[in-house]
């Protein structure tokens, strides 16, 4: 599948997450029309506390796979950036958490995600938020110019996950810290079971080994790189979800249990960059 083929298959895919949102339903990574959100991923991510601060619409149309704002460690004045922003949940709660000194920023590439972020900074009465419309490999804002960036189970759809994270290399300030969910793989998984787990758990589609996934930070000019995992994803966990899809849980089993897990990923921009890579829109077209 090419990059542009990627793209337009997550487009679509959280686009009508969004609408589904929007006419009363939830969204979640593994949700079809037969089974709902029968999810083990995007299931119990948000506590009691935290749903109360924003409107349910939000906490419906989050499709993440941890909670990056407990990560990150936020603080009052501070700006952030959510890569993949969806419904804006991550962005409402880092926006109240930073204070009206601070500002979040939410980016996403789908319009009827950015219809609904809106709606939602609307219900929610939040100011310092704004919603950004663009693609996480070319991320529209300048270079060092984010305190945090942080991102929910979005990374690991990107078919160029290189350049996402020298982009958000770029944005960050020295001394910046990258706080991301997303879901990893550990050991060997065979092509055709990962077209299968595709089929049940959306999120994971082209995860990064954990390993590569260090790698590719380090690349990028990061360090204090940890891949920490939170989630051991079961095949147990989905086996509703797989019957509702044709798939005979017991028979991949052996190849896919407790090889996907959702992580906390985290990294610090040094403070003594001596140059800058430039990848954004406003230098490099």
């Amino acid at each position: 599948m090419s990059t542009l083929d990627i793209k337009e298959v997550v487009k679509q895919k959280y686009g009508q997450a969004a609408l589904r949102v929007q006419a009363g339903g939830s969204s979640c990574c593994g949700a079809t029309a037969a089974t709902g959100c029968a999810d083990p991923i995007t299931s119990n991510l948000y506590d009691a506390s935290q749903a109360g601060q924003i409107p349910e619409e939000a906490l419906l149309g989050s499709l993440g796979c941890g909670n990056p704002t407990a990560l990150a460690q936020l603080k009052p004045g501070e700006i952030v950036l959510d890569l993949g922003s969806g419904g804006g949940i991550d962005v409402l709660l880092s926006a109240r958490r930073v204070g009206h000194t601070g500002k979040a920023y939410g980016l996403d590439m789908t319009d009827e995600m950015l219809v609904l972020a809106n709606e939602n900074k609307r219900k929610a009465g939040v100011e310092n938020v704004e919603f950004l419309k663009g693609e996480i490999e070319h991320i529209p804002l300048p270079a060092n110019s984010v305190d945090v960036i942080i991102s929910n189970c979005v990374i690991n759809l990107s078919a160029d996950k290189s350049r996402v994270l020298r982009e958000a290399f770029r944005v960050l300030k020295p001394g910046g810290r990258l706080a991301v969910s997303d879901v990893v793989t550990r050991g060997e998984i065979l092509p055709e079971i990962r077209q299968n787990v595709l089929l049940w758990v959306g999120c994971v589609a082209g995860a990064l080994d954990e390993n590569d996934y260090r790698g590719k930070l380090a690349s990028a000019g990061f360090e204090q790189v940890d891949v920490e995992p939170t989630r051991i994803y079961r095949v147990e966990d989905a086996r509703e979800f797989l019957a509702g899809n044709g798939i005979d849980a017991d028979a991949i089993a052996p190849q896919v249990d407790g090889k996907f897990m959702s992580a906390f990923v985290r990294a610090v921009k040094p403070l003594n960059v001596v140059k800058e890579a430039c990848c954004g829109p406003t230098c490099c077209g």
